[in-house]
């Protein structure tokens, strides 16, 4: 197990790598940590071979204890980049500075030709929170037309969550959606069997 402290991270490490480096770096470092932080269906649907499952919620509750089991060299994964750098910041936050984040996510990596572990399709978070957000502005569009004026709000209060999201770098609908049925994997892990994971390579 490696305990967390001022050597524990890479502190020259970028903030951000594109899929070449990454690949790079499997080939020349040993000590290279992958950490997905999507929905278990995302990374069921497709996850970058040797990466470890840890989801963004799991990791934002537990962070000082994921954080002491990450090694030298940790990049961080999802589907866009977004979600990925969240992490970093509460990794950041309690002394791991040097992990990275992977600039277009795991498909970017997948498109560069990238070790890529597939399985049942899904839609990826993101587009599920556009779909979300976009339905239900057109219902209280249409609503306020055709049912009652005040179903306008809806569209406002989307419109203000999106904006808040934007601003905060935070998605709200985001994080409800992920604990839906369909975003769920009977082979997600726990907390503790997550850690232990990280332990085994740590």
């Amino acid at each position: 197990m490696t305990s967390l402290n001022t050597t524990n991270a890479i502190d020259s490490a970028p903030k951000s790598i594109d899929a070449s480096t990454l690949k790079a770096w499997e080939d020349n470092h040993d000590d290279l940590m992958i950490i997905d932080v999507r929905s278990g269906a995302e990374f069921d649907s497709m996850h970058i071979r040797g990466s470890y499952h840890v989801p963004l919620a799991m990791l934002s509750e537990h962070t000082e204890e994921f954080a002491a089991k990450m090694g030298t060299r940790v990049v961080l994964v999802c589907q866009s980049g977004n979600r990925a750098e969240q992490a970093r910041k509460h990794l950041d936050a309690v002394g791991l500075a040097g992990a990275s984040v992977l600039s277009g996510g795991v498909p970017a990596y997948s498109a560069a030709g990238g070790k890529v572990v597939r399985g049942r399709g899904t839609w990826a978070l993101e587009r599920q929170v556009r779909m979300t957000a976009g339905s239900l502005v057109l219902a209280g569009v249409l609503g306020s037309k055709f049912v009652s004026p005040k179903l306008g709000l809806i569209a406002g209060g989307i419109g203000a969550g999106l904006t808040y999201s934007a601003a905060t770098n935070s998605c709200a609908m985001g994080q409800m959606l992920s604990k839906m049925p369909w975003n769920r994997s009977a082979n997600e892990p726990t907390a503790h069997q997550a850690l232990q994971n990280l332990d085994s390579r740590a």
